[in-house]
């Protein structure tokens, strides 16, 4: 039965000892298991105790890995899980390091649902659903996710819907209210919000442009159509697809017709 003959700590790793057995360097152990199994010069070791300390080394080895990863910002169970199924761990040894990582206060589903909730909600804007979708993907029981979801109530999500919406009228000025609402509720639809927030959030905004923004708008919209259909058609085809065009683009027919009278005009004049 091999005997402990000398126990040495590491230069590099502080936290690591080196164990020789009669003499010999056999392995290296962190200081934790040092203690669990009571390691000391002169103690004799049974092969299942090796082996048991092995085990416990692949164990800390696979928590150390995980909390290097969990270094760089929170991440849920299953991330880390994959982590180190990707670093080759056993699903025993990973096992027992989410346990401890548990029990140490370094995983946690339900802090990590709640971070991930303050994050996109205040950052990117998302509505929940989407943020359903993002917790999801990390692998976040779905009761988790129903009880921190509860906490972006109706009231909040139609405040941030409704800054978005503020947000995308004025950047798109000059685009027309109908075409730039329908816009904004796919918009708003990819980001996560549900369709009564939605609603409620366009309605509260209005979208009407002052005399001289429909102005520019008509004229920017019909100039880009006529000079596309002109390269092809004329006459009544032209007026039928430049005025099919512009409708598509949220201007009224009484604009489009004042444009297109325009139009015929300044050629009539050349």
């Amino acid at each position: 039965m091999p005997v402990i003959t000398k126990i040495t700590q590491q230069k590099r790793e502080k936290e690591r000892y080196n164990i020789f057995l009669d003499e010999v360097y056999a392995f290296s152990v962190h200081e934790s298991n040092l203690v669990k199994f009571g390691l000391t010069k002169g103690m004799q070791l049974e092969n299942w105790e090796i082996e048991d300390l092995e085990y416990e080394e692949e164990i800390q080895r696979a928590f150390n890995r995980a909390l290097h990863f969990l270094g760089f910002r929170m991440r849920s169970e299953y991330e880390v899980k994959q982590k180190l199924l990707h670093a080759e761990f056993g699903e025993a040894v990973i096992q027992e390091a989410i346990l401890k990582l548990k029990r140490s206060g370094f995983l946690d589903d339900q802090a990590f649902s709640e971070a991930l909730l303050r994050t996109q909600k205040n950052t990117t804007g998302k509505g929940p659903n989407a943020i359903k979708e993002d917790m999801e993907k990390k692998g976040i029981d779905p009761s988790i996710q129903e009880t921190t979801l509860e906490e972006y109530d109706p009231q909040e999500q139609l405040a941030t819907a409704t800054k978005l919406v503020e947000k995308a009228a004025r950047k798109h000025s000059t685009v027309a209210p109908t075409q730039l609402k329908q816009r904004i509720q796919n918009a708003l639809q990819r980001k996560g919000f549900s369709f009564d927030i939605i609603r409620e959030a366009i309605a509260s905004v209005d979208f009407e442009p002052e005399e001289d923004e429909w102005t520019a708008i008509t004229e920017t919209t019909g100039e880009k159509a006529w000079r596309r259909v002109s390269i092809k058609y004329r006459g009544y085809d032209r007026k039928k697809r430049v005025k099919e065009a512009m409708y598509r683009k949220g201007i009224p027919f009484d604009r489009i017709d004042a444009f297109i009278e325009k139009k015929e005009l300044e050629e009539d004049g050349e």
